[in-house]
């Protein structure tokens, strides 16, 4: 079998993302800058022909695929909200640990939200579908999700995905070896445009 290319675009800068709280299932909108950073994605994903396009249902990504799309249509996929953090949604990792030190969300999860053990089950329910298709899919989620995601494409397990990180408005490249179509890699990480750099 011969896995897909599958690009993970992250949504951009939404206020708490300045902040540092932990934005799971809240909805909020992108910034003005976000809006701008998701621009500058566009021409650069503009020539890609994406054999299938999914945005998590959040306000910050579907806006984040809108303006790096500009017209396509995507289907809304729930499998790439952001991880459910329960009651420390809004919350700031010095809060959390502040109640429950040492916390780490790939470690521990949020009280009344997504353990890890659920987290990692949903990445791989979604990547085992993605697997089944053919092509170039564009995914538009999460940074804690979708470092969730890149971990468990390689096989590494969901406490792993500790060691990765993805800027807003950013883009990811899971596929296969090249000459060995059914060996998964991570081709490129957390990409921005040069300007941002």
């Amino acid at each position: 079998m011969i896995l897909p290319t599958v690009m993970l675009i992250r949504h951009g800068e939404t206020a708490w993302t300045l902040s540092g709280q932990h934005t799971g299932r809240s909805d909020i909108p992108l910034t003005a800058a976000g809006e701008q950073s998701a621009r500058e994605l566009a021409p650069i994903l503009a020539p890609i022909a994406f054999s299938q396009v999914f945005t998590s249902p959040s306000r910050r990504a579907r806006r984040t695929c809108e303006l790096v799309l500009a017209g396509r249509s995507a289907a809304i996929e729930p499998d790439l909200a952001e991880w459910d953090y329960g009651r420390y949604d809004g919350l700031d990792t010095r809060q959390i640990q502040a109640q429950q030190p040492g916390w780490n969300v790939f470690r521990d999860g949020g009280p009344g939200g997504e353990t890890p053990a659920q987290a990692s089950a949903r990445a791989d329910r979604l990547l085992d579908r993605l697997r089944g298709l053919a092509g170039t899919i564009a995914l538009f989620s999460h940074g804690q999700f979708g470092c969730l995601l890149g971990a468990r494409w390689i096989g590494l397990t969901g406490a792993q995905a500790d060691h990765f990180a993805l800027e807003p408005a950013s883009i990811s490249v899971l596929g296969p070896k090249p000459g060995h179509g059914d060996v998964p890699v991570i081709a490129r990480w957390n990409v921005v445009p040069a300007a941002r750099l």
